[in-house]
């Protein structure tokens, strides 16, 4: 744009040679702009994608074809710090937790632990309110990276290594496949994991950290690899390893989906032969067209948008929110099926959690089949704790 407008003509054709020429110079600059293009060798796509348009209006307008050649990209510099999972010759140990703080504190606190540190890595969803960030450094002094945490906020599931009880046991990384591709999912219960394992996917337990997750991306040895997290937090987690494996070579994409059923329904529609990106908007797709909801039991007295509920109560929560309060399981079970099938579907899934009562599951599918006889009802064991049932409906 500057260059078109530097070039101070109502001619078409000399604003167009103008624009192109400058679009071309600033693309070959975007390596110097953007550290992940730095390190892949490659100037912006975007970039230019736009310098192929404004090309394509030079040769219309013209008539002749410009020989601008592509730019080549800035020499790739190695990143100054290198994430070290397996040990470092520095530092001693591995320090990582979640913390609930403001942006402004966490300014402060990554300063702090820079300086105390290496490998240094902070991700969350904070903004000026606050929010929940992960939190991992290489350090010597465990208890200065955590009382700093504790200054800065509420440091909470908090986790430390020693790399010297890691090193033996640290496996060699397996070969990355060029042309594989795998799925990690985020999820708690045996019944759970065993339905994700048929459809091939690696599962994590709940509540990983980011070396965790970076450990099953690569341990799938594909180069491609889908992230299904199943969790709010734990797709910040996601997003952070998602970036670590860039830098490994691997490609990976994170699906929100924010309950299990959602995962299985992004799986259900994957399919090798799309390509990749392609594969993984068709499985965000059927994941966001998969309502979810979740059955337990009130821990405590509280006030939520369908009212008040006591320690007992069955809360019954449909996309996060409470929208029903009971005192039956089965009648909050059934209720809520029927609130989220009033608003339409056609198939409807149950997961069973390790305290639902027995025939939990059949009596629930019994009354969709009496009251909905269009819908399909499909139910397994799930084995999660604390929810005695979570259900999708699609």
């Amino acid at each position: 744009a500057r260059a078109a407008e530097q070039a101070d003509s109502d001619d078409l054709r000399t604003v167009a040679r103008a624009a192109a020429g400058g679009a071309a110079r600033a693309l070959a600059h975007t390596p110097e702009q953007l550290p992940a293009l730095a390190r892949a060798g490659v100037v912006d796509a975007g970039g230019r994608g736009l310098c192929l348009l404004l090309d394509a209006l030079v040769e219309v307008v013209t008539g002749e074809s410009p020989r601008q050649p592509a730019p080549a990209p800035a020499a790739v510099r190695p990143p100054a710090t290198v994430v070290r999972e397996t040990g470092s010759a520095q530092y001693a140990y591995e320090v990582q937790y979640l913390l609930d703080a403001g942006a402004e504190a966490v300014a402060r606190l990554r300063t702090e632990l820079d300086a105390l540190g290496d490998s240094l890595v902070i991700v969350g969803d904070g903004g000026p309110g606050g929010g929940t960030w992960n939190v991992h450094v290489h350090v010597n002094d465990v208890g200065a990276a955590i009382e700093a945490g504790v200054v800065a906020g509420r440091p909470h599931r908090i986790s430390v290594t020693r790399f010297a009880d890691q090193v033996a046991a640290a496996p060699a990384p397996p070969a990355v496949l060029p042309d594989g591709r795998a799925a990690v999912v985020v999820a708690t219960g045996a019944g759970i994991a065993e339905l994700f394992g048929a459809e091939g996917a690696t599962v994590v337990p709940a509540n990983p950290s980011t070396g965790e997750l970076l450990d099953a991306i690569r341990a799938t040895g594909a180069a491609r690899v889908v992230v299904l997290p199943n969790d709010p937090n734990t797709q910040t987690v996601a997003s952070a390893a998602a970036r670590e494996a860039h830098g490994l070579g691997v490609k990976v994409s994170v699906v929100p989906t924010r309950s299990p059923v959602q995962a299985l329904a992004a799986l259900a529609v994957r399919d090798p032969a799309r390509r990749f990106e392609d594969d993984v908007i068709a499985m965000a797709e059927a994941a966001g067209a998969c309502r979810y909801a979740e059955v337990c039991h009130a821990s405590r007295e509280a006030l939520t948008v369908a009212g008040p509920c006591r320690p007992g109560d069955v809360l019954a929560l449909v996309e996060g929110e409470v929208h029903l309060i009971g005192c039956d399981l089965l009648d909050t079970c059934t209720a809520v099926v029927d609130r989220m099938l009033g608003g339409g579907g056609e198939l409807v899934t149950l997961l069973c959690g390790a305290d639902a009562p027995e025939g939990l599951a059949d009596r629930v599918r019994e009354h969709v089949e009496r009251t909905w006889p269009f819908v399909e009802v499909q139910a397994y064991e799930g084995g999660q704790p604390h929810y005695p049932l979570l259900l999708g409906v699609e």
